[in-house]
């Protein structure tokens, strides 16, 4: 079994700031990070290592700087680590993005016969949550999303089961390898990197990956050329001006504490009074 596993630096969003003159992310003196998202992908790549075998190959594409993120990956236990950098890539949006991911693990699986790929649900900087359908659906693979959960893997069946997170409740789905699965938050904890592998990240010759060199001969689909998604705006919301209103009864039951939040909530917005009403029959 191989796993590739997409992963992203990305600055601490905690320490984001927004330039007040040009509505721009201010990312000077902001450290850089794994994308929190991409940690459950790696750590579940690692843990179907563990069961099945195989080896985990974890790729970005970035600046040299992303070169960091790669090797604290190798230090929690994954074999392989590329690096798709080339000045040609700079300003690239989710499309151009997911065009140069999928082309170099196209490249991967030519070496070494791709099983799985995993990436986080979306990232924090961008939120967008595209990247990953947009790898599956250029290699035309079989796409989970917000997995919380792998059921079961039959590598001799070419089937993967899982648990994914919907609205009311948790599907389960079964299907064909191979297949893209975007890991939810809180799927899993990540591991402990061992001394032995945290001493092999430091050592190990990184793999770095030109736009040539990962098969991609377009120049018009990545970068700039090939992105367009146009940002107009970065801003912090206001802070609301309402405050929170304490609802009391003078009964202090539950149910007749419900019963007057349903109404003022009814009062406010109709069509939710509407919806209410529909459903109690």
């Amino acid at each position: 079994m191989h796993s590739v596993v997409c992963i992203k630096q990305v600055p601490d969003s905690a320490q984001i700031r927004v330039h007040p003159v040009t509505n721009t992310i201010m990312r000077q003196g902001v450290p850089a990070i794994i994308n929190p998202y991409d940690l459950f992908a790696l750590e579940e790549a690692l843990r179907l290592k563990d069961r099945h075998g195989g080896r985990v190959t974890v790729i970005t594409m970035g600046p040299p700087q992303a070169e960091a993120a790669l090797r604290k990956a190798l230090s929690f236990g994954a074999d392989e680590i590329i690096l798709v950098t080339d000045k040609a890539f700079a300003g690239a949006d989710t499309l151009a993005t997911s065009f140069a991911l999928a082309s170099a693990i196209r490249k991967i699986h030519e070496s070494h016969p791709v099983t799985m790929v995993f990436t986080g649900k979306q990232t924090i900087d961008g939120d967008t949550a595209q990247v990953g359908p947009g790898i599956a659906k250029r290699l035309d693979l079989q796409l989970l999303t917000y997995v919380s959960r792998v059921a079961e893997v039959d590598e001799a069946g070419g089937t993967i089961t899982v648990e994914r997170r919907a609205e009311g409740g948790v599907q389960v789905l079964r299907t064909a390898l191979p297949c893209l699965v975007t890991m939810l938050e809180g799927s899993n904890e990540m591991r402990r990197g061992s001394l032995p592998d945290q001493l092999r990240a430091a050592r190990h010759e990184l793999t770095r990956w030109d736009r040539v060199a990962a098969g991609i001969e377009d120049v018009t689909r990545i970068g700039l050329k090939g992105s367009p998604t146009v940002v107009n705006k970065v801003f912090t919301p206001s802070p609301r001006a309402e405050k929170a209103e304490m609802v009391t009864v003078d009964s202090g039951r539950a149910a007749d504490l419900a019963v007057e939040l349903i109404a003022r909530i009814g009062g406010r917005f109709p069509v939710v009074e509407a919806e209410l009403a529909r459903r109690a029959g």
